[in-house]
């Protein structure tokens, strides 16, 4: 999935060189422009060791590396807002280390799917642009910053293995740490095509990491024939990016129509041809038989099931992601969610133990369900109620909004920026309202109740609107709301039911 640091390097260089121009699963967009080579950033700025022991555990002299008070395994974007919140607490100098697999201080993950992508003249988003925390309108927090608060982070020496009794850390490297608490935020790892039908071509792409965008650029600059596999968050983003490129792009997918996780067929349909009139097209409800090489051994079509081949020197491959778990099964994995079972306040069944973001199987408190959250919001959530739990005398439970939202054709020079979002629960039946010129509205009623709300081109005031809505669930006139003749009308209705 990620190249060797030879190639790695080499695609960073040629990106450099280029004009300065501008991610579930679920992603938060960003638009960040910014001037600076990847070559300035420092790929290998882990802190010097600090002198720091808990009082319980043996002397470092009986490890590779002095102890560590706390210890987060990833470094994506849940560990730079851990990170931030250590520091908030005084808690992060000498006492905190961060063990990653990437090259970088922790990033906006969702950036690389977004504005990462877009074409080399409409400024596209680069490192240091989007660090953490500036998703959230935080600090940007460099390698420097990490350095100047005192936290040890081991770039590329991703944890093997894990001793639970003895509460010690071996990496790639050989290093063996020993932690007092750990927080587990390892993320996910997208799904891939098996080898054997072609999943690992040169010109197929995957999208994870940085290295993994650089990686897709680069095949970019020399498409013609583009294939989106997925109509889900990343098949949405991806297309729409390449939609930016003027290359002839094609979406597949097994679903009967776009999003079908979230949104309704009509919903659906308003964005599948607003994508067609940017050029993409679609190929619905068929399955991938084999992606087929050419003569030179690069990606050169996609067979389909019904016998048909689509011609493609480039394939994305979207079809959704694995929390990166098997390390730490002793710890206590949900089967039925795949993740690491926590409670409220993100603590494993072993104690010291904790799991935060996309590996977290936590307890949907307002849904009284437990839950696995793919998405931005909840990474940055759960890392700050962690560590505060982690860290002060917080006791109250995680209580979580299901939020999910994109952002796409926000390059310059496109005719339409699209924005939606949603909070709540898709349940129950739906009442849309608009016409998608700009605006559309969808509405999850269920038992008469506000479940689940979705709004396109909304203002900032309509916006703040949507999570009271999904949060306090209230009862609405289902009938006087199929009749509102706005978006504006059918908000102003929901809001009034607030107050009933």
């Amino acid at each position: 999935m990620s190249m060797s640091s030879s190639s790695s390097s080499s695609v960073r260089r040629s990106m450099a060189a280029l004009s300065n121009s501008l991610v579930l699963k679920h992603g938060l967009s960003l638009w960040c422009p910014q001037s600076s080579s990847l070559d300035r950033i420092h790929r290998h700025s882990s802190v010097p060791s600090r002198s720091f022991r808990r009082s319980y555990v043996v002397a470092a002299s009986s490890f590779a590396n002095e102890n560590r008070e706390f210890v987060i395994v990833g470094g994506g974007n849940a560990a730079g807002y851990a990170a931030r919140t250590f520091v908030e607490h005084g808690m992060a100098d000498g006492k905190l280390c961060i063990v990653s697999k990437e090259a970088y201080a922790p990033y906006e993950r969702p950036a690389l799917t977004k504005a990462y992508l877009f074409p080399p003249d409409k400024k596209p988003a680069r490192l240091p642009g989007f660090h953490t925390c500036v998703g959230s309108g935080g600090e940007r927090q460099t390698p420097e910053w990490y350095k100047e608060q005192g936290i040890e982070i081991l770039y590329e020496d991703p944890v093997i293995g894990i001793d639970i009794d003895k509460q010690t850390l071996t990496t790639n490297s050989g290093k063996l740490l020993k932690y007092g608490s750990l927080i587990v935020a390892t993320g996910s790892t997208a799904s891939r095509f098996p080898e054997k039908i072609g999943g690992n071509l040169p010109g197929v792409h995957y999208i994870r990491d940085v290295a993994d965008a650089d990686s897709l650029i680069s095949s970019l600059e020399k498409a013609q024939k583009v294939v989106v596999v997925g109509g889900g968050y990343i098949g949405m983003e991806v297309a729409a990016a390449t939609a930016g490129w003027k290359l002839d792009t094609t979406v597949i997918f097994p679903e009967k129509h776009f999003m079908q996780r979230l949104f309704t067929p009509s919903l659906a349909q308003k964005y599948e041809e607003l994508y067609q009139e940017n050029g993409v097209k679609f190929v619905k409800g068929v399955s991938i038989k084999n992606l087929e090489a050419g003569p030179d051994g690069h990606i050169a079509a996609v067979k389909l099931e019904n016998g048909s081949t689509v011609e493609a020197d480039t394939v994305i491959i979207g079809i959704g992601a694995k929390p990166a778990v098997s390390l730490f099964e002793k710890v206590g994995l949900n089967t039925t969610v795949g993740g690491i079972q926590v409670d409220g306040q993100f603590r494993t069944s072993i104690p010291g133990i904790f799991a935060i973001g996309d590996v977290a199987a936590f307890p949907l408190k307002m849904y009284n369900r437990i839950a696995r959250v793919e998405h931005v919001d909840h990474a940055r959530r759960s890392a700050q109620h962690c560590v505060k739990a982690l860290l002060s005398a917080q006791t109250h439970t995680y209580d979580y909004l299901p939020y999910f939202y994109s952002r796409v054709f926000e390059y310059e020079g496109s005719p339409r920026k699209i924005w939606w979002q949603f909070y709540g629960d898709n349940v129950g039946e739906t009442v849309e309202i608009g016409n998608f010129d700009p605006k559309i509205a969808t509405f999850w009623i269920d038992s008469g109740k506000v479940k689940g709300v979705l709004l396109e081109s909304g203002s900032p005031e309509e916006s703040q609107l949507l999570p009271k809505l999904a949060r306090r669930q209230p009862c609405v006139d289902k009938t006087k709301l199929q009749t509102a003749s706005s978006v504006e009308e059918a908000l102003q209705i929901a809001q009034a039911s607030l107050q009933d």
